[in-house]
């Protein structure tokens, strides 16, 4: 089964926090989780963490410069991860859109 949706982090300045999965019974199979900024009327990444190699990947991004390589951020499950991602981001977000901002 697959499912997603979108969070409003903070409505002032455009964050948002959109996630996609898919599970097999239980467990999670896939996932991605976007942290996106409104730029001028144009949704930017800012970060992705996903699932798509087996693994917990995070990838940065820059808003001059586009994404890095990915690396393993999580040793779990892909769910262990999906939620620590989530997580990170609903906590880190401020930084993360710092750290992109700058690049």
């Amino acid at each position: 089964m697959s499912a997603s949706y979108t969070r409003v982090i903070d409505e002032l300045r455009g964050i948002f926090l959109h996630v996609e999965f898919t599970t097999h019974r239980r467990d999670v199979i896939d996932y991605a989780i976007v942290l996106l900024i409104d730029v001028d009327g144009e949704l930017e990444t800012v970060r992705v963490y996903d699932g798509a190699h087996g693994v917990n990947e995070l990838h940065r991004y820059g808003r001059h410069v586009g994404n890095d390589a990915a690396e393993v951020f999580h040793r779990g499950t892909l769910g262990e991860g999906m939620r620590a991602a989530i997580e990170d981001t609903k906590r880190g977000y401020e930084a993360m859109i710092q750290s992109w901002d700058k690049q």
